[in-house]
């Protein structure tokens, strides 16, 4: 499995451009998805709102590694890949853009046409509106009360975020913690505590 990166940028809605060439309409739309199946299931939507389109070309990119594109009928490598091309020149990450092409009556040739469905994906992935996100790791973090103020500062010192908080003999906390901090604060909190603190780091992540 592709190792995931700390840190990303994706998009926070959806967007949407359009333009001309030579009386072919290229509409173009961009789509958080943080899975193969959302992906999927929005284009399954899209198809069926665009249903009389020419073309319902498409690229998408996850975290994971994975990606997809496809020309929808188009010539060999003039649509789906160039709107991917768009999406890795941006280097964004967890997005599914398709662009949706009426025809117009003019073809365009190979190298015109890889070039609108190119600037119809970059255009539109210009316009959205973005955000970094950072890798999160679910853990919890057992231990007894003498070491309550060890912890919070630990956890105050490398940005955790406190999920939820339990009390009992021991006090119990569920966290997200970053995975570029995930190494020191384990070691740290391990050392401090003479490895009397137990934590257990999952591999469920998200991204934040």
């Amino acid at each position: 499995m592709k190792e995931l990166p700390f840190h990303i940028t994706t998009i926070i809605e959806k967007a949407e451009f359009q333009f001309k060439e030579k009386g072919s309409l290229f509409i173009s739309q961009v789509f958080h998805v943080d899975s193969e199946e959302t992906a999927t299931n929005i284009l399954k939507e899209i198809r069926k709102i665009y249903f009389d389109a020419t073309h319902n070309c498409y690229a998408y990119k996850l975290s994971n590694g994975a990606s997809k594109y496809s020309d929808d009928g188009e010539p060999n490598g003039t649509a789906g890949i160039r709107i991917l091309n768009a999406i890795n020149h941006e280097n964004l990450f967890n997005l599914l853009v398709i662009v949706t092409r009426y025809f117009g009556g003019t073809k365009l040739g190979v190298g015109p046409l890889g070039k609108a469905y190119y600037d119809s994906a970059i255009e539109v992935l210009k316009i959205s509106k973005k955000i970094s996100q950072q890798l999160y790791l679910h853990a919890t973090i057992q231990f007894d009360f003498e070491f309550s103020n060890l912890v919070h500062r630990m956890i105050s010192k490398y940005s955790i975020k406190i999920v939820k908080t339990e009390f009992s003999e021991l006090t119990i906390i569920e966290c997200l913690i970053p995975d570029s901090e995930r190494e020191k604060f384990v070691n740290e909190l391990t050392i401090n505590s003479l490895s009397k603190i137990k934590i257990e780091v999952t591999t469920h992540s998200r991204y934040i």
